[in-house]
């Protein structure tokens, strides 16, 4: 796996920067290249949102005049209501630039036509003064239907009717055609050139800005009202540069303050995890009082207590190790000692060869076996290669049996080992396996028995269980190292009795087993009351 170059110090600090920066980056671009389109945006949506309040407050009111005020002031709008030939009803203006009070004629009624067309409302949008050029240099004229002529069509009918007129015009009619020109049947608009100085002109003062006047016809106790809200889409130069400013100054406060948390954060988290870095590299040195502290955060705190955890273990598991040695060192010192000395007694003295003797050194050699088999038995159980093979068997007499393998002990050693049970009892088990278990416990009550040399093997049954307890009348085990006394390796140093010989491993021998069988096994002591073994297994009978 490829190692990484960047500390998490550096890595929170540039991850911290990165989001400052990009915070930074994603203000100044909605804030200044698209604060014009959401500007707009808003300013429609509340247009229209007035222009719905305004139609509602005239159904409703019978004096609105108060309310179209506050309505124009609160939104910062102008407000025109007029009948459907132009006569204002209502005006409320607040905007500086606003001319709807001064809405020539032949404008309002191209807004009307525009709204009747579209079903009694319209959008009509000013860039600075270009729909004003626009009017200047057409004339508009409509039908009776109400749809607009193309000036062109208009330009003919007016030349046509010129020519049918030419004998008999005089002076008085070309000075009426130019103010104002009706065709039969049509309705013109048309500005006159002394009043082309007071055409509509939207927005004075600021020829590129942008408005929006929202037109609708409403129908008021049987009469037209015509709604007209103008609304400027264009933010104000000054509150455009009001927003630059600021953000060049918050932009240079964050990048600052980023820099001090960036810094400050990365220093935090990397603190707690270089301690617990260095912590752990001697905790692989073999140094298992290192204390992990760090309180930092959550996860560290957690990552603390599982490393003192580990530590502890690792520590009591070296201690069980060392002792492991020293215990096989000495078990297999003593009988390959005695088993030399009784070799060389047999041979370099004659008549030495008694059968006393090679029993001995049959007995010695039983002891090695059976150390060497514990040990290859717990790592077969560890790595999960053994497997148990169950049968029906009688468990009261593999006890028996087991017993009867101390009954030298009994007549040398002066050991008493009582059996107590009340009939015979058929269990479905691994019949080897279980009789490595007995042997096991009972061996083990025999090297920490009290005094009087006794041990009591008991055999219940209670319902469908049968319970098997192993008590010895010794010092018993602490109630700290209860937890600990299945672990492989672990011995009581204090109460052990180097005369029966022990490796360690006889317990986690015996919990590996009873756990392949499924059974329930445990501990009860009190300390200087002795100690009682026991296990349950179901039967099936």
């Amino acid at each position: 796996m490829k190692k990484s170059q960047i500390s998490v110090k550096w890595k929170t600090f540039f991850i911290f920067l990165i989001f400052a920066i990009v915070l930074l980056g994603v203000l100044w671009f909605f804030q200044i290249v698209y604060l014009d389109d959401f500007y707009k945006i808003i300013k429609r949506k509340e247009t229209e949102a007035v222009l719905t309040d305004v139609e509602n407050l005239l159904y409703s009111s019978d004096n609105p005049t108060d309310d179209i005020e506050k309505i124009a002031a609160s939104n910062n709008l102008g407000i025109y209501i007029t009948d459907n030939n132009g006569v204002a009803l209502y005006n409320a203006e607040y905007i500086s630039n606003s001319q709807m009070s001064s809405l020539p004629q032949f404008m309002f009624g191209l807004f009307y036509d525009q709204a009747v067309a579209n079903g009694g409302e319209a959008v009509i949008e000013f860039k600075g003064n270009v729909m004003q050029r626009k009017v200047e240099k057409e004339r508009f004229q409509f039908g009776e239907n109400g749809e607009p002529i193309p000036p062109a069509e208009s330009e003919d009918s007016q030349s046509e009717t010129d020519s049918d007129d030419t004998d008999s015009a005089t002076d008085e009619t070309e000075d009426e055609t130019e103010e104002e020109t009706e065709p039969q049947g049509k309705i013109a608009y048309t500005i006159p050139e002394e009043k082309k100085e007071e055409v509509f002109r939207q927005n004075i003062g600021n020829d590129m800005a942008e408005s929006v006047i929202y037109v609708r016809i409403i129908d008021v106790d049987g009469a037209e009202e015509v709604i007209m809200i103008n609304s400027v889409l264009t933010p104000v130069d000054a509150t455009v540069y009001t927003l630059k400013v600021q953000l060049r100054f918050i932009s240079a406060i964050m990048i600052v303050v980023a820099f001090i948390l960036a810094a400050a954060l990365s220093n935090n988290i990397s603190r707690s995890i270089i301690r617990i870095n260095e912590g752990a590299k001697k905790l692989a040195d073999g140094d298992y009082s290192v204390k992990f502290n760090s309180r930092d955060y959550m996860e560290v705190a957690e990552l603390s207590d599982t490393l003192n955890y580990t530590a502890t273990e690792l520590g009591k598991t070296d201690s069980f190790q060392k002792e492991l040695i020293a215990n096989v060192s000495h078990d297999l010192r003593t009988p390959l000692t005695m088993i030399k000395g009784y070799a060389e007694v047999m041979r370099d003295i004659p008549g030495e060869n008694t059968p006393e003797n090679v029993q001995v050194i049959i007995d010695e050699t039983e002891r090695l076996t059976s150390l060497v088999n514990d040990m290859l038995d717990i790592s077969k159980l560890k790595a999960g290669t053994i497997t148990i093979q169950p049968e029906e068997y009688n468990i009261t007499e593999s006890i028996r049996h087991v017993l009867e393998r101390y009954n030298k002990l009994r007549e040398v050693e002066g050991y008493t080992i009582d059996f107590v049970y009340d009939a015979e009892v058929m269990v479905y088990a691994d019949e080897q396996k279980m009789y490595q278990v007995l042997y096991n416990l009972v061996n083990n009550a025999i090297n920490y028995t009290g005094e009087d040399k006794k041990v009591t093997v008991i055999q219940k049954v209670l319902g469908d269980t049968l319970r098997i307890e192993v008590k010895d009348t010794g010092e018993g085990v602490k109630q700290e190292d209860i937890p600990y006394v299945w672990d492989r390796y672990y011995k009581d140093k204090t109460a052990h009795k180097r005369a029966i010989s022990g490796t360690g491993l006889g317990l986690s021998i015996v919990k590996n087993v009873l756990e392949l069988h499924g059974a329930k096994y445990g501990v009860s002591s009190i300390q200087g009351q002795g100690a009682t073994f026991w296990f349950e297994i179901p039967l099936d009978l």
